[in-house]
């Protein structure tokens, strides 16, 4: 469900950005959505200025953003690609996989130096697809359903999810 979601934001930055994301490879397009957490609108339209491939890579490694991604097995990048957050996971990694949360607050009283919880909005359209909810968004979906998730982040590591069946 997740993977629908992620594989549909892609789909309207596709649509948003026209054809400088049509030229990216399917991999391209994979570090490009999961690093972009890491990038100001500067930045993703340095990235898509690159005429070829070798030139944005580099352009990525220069920054220090390539091995934010690669540093993962091949295994664990395609599980940020398609959104398929869980327990265990490091917070870079939900951070590329579903970008910055809704919501992010502070925890005391949990068993650790630094506790966050990350608070994600999810919605679902007519046809049973679901987005990460973005308030910044300018597209607009007729949505019929909500949901929110709340990551327990233990010194940089997901140790508790909870999905609740509304916002708050």
């Amino acid at each position: 469900m997740r993977r629908v979601a992620f594989w549909l934001l892609v789909a309207s930055v596709l649509v948003g950005c026209g054809s400088k994301l049509k030229r990216l490879s399917a991999s391209e397009r994979g570090h490009y959505y999961a690093l972009r957490v890491y990038m100001d609108h500067k930045e993703e339209k340095q990235f898509l200025k690159g005429k070829t491939e070798e030139e944005r890579n580099t352009w990525l490694q220069e920054r220090g953003l390539w091995d934010r991604f690669y540093q993962y097995e091949e295994a664990v990048r395609d599980l940020i690609i398609a959104g398929e957050v869980a327990e265990g996971w490091k917070e870079e990694m939900v951070l590329m996989s579903w970008g910055a949360p809704f919501e992010r607050r502070r925890m005391t009283g949990r068993p650790a130096e630094r506790s966050e919880v990350f608070v994600y909005r999810f919605e679902i359209d007519k046809e049973g697809i679901v987005r990460v909810w973005d308030p910044a968004s300018k597209t607009a979906y007729k949505m019929v359903n909500r949901y929110q998730v709340e990551l327990f982040v233990d010194d940089g590591e997901v140790t508790q999810t909870r999905r609740k069946d509304r916002w708050e």
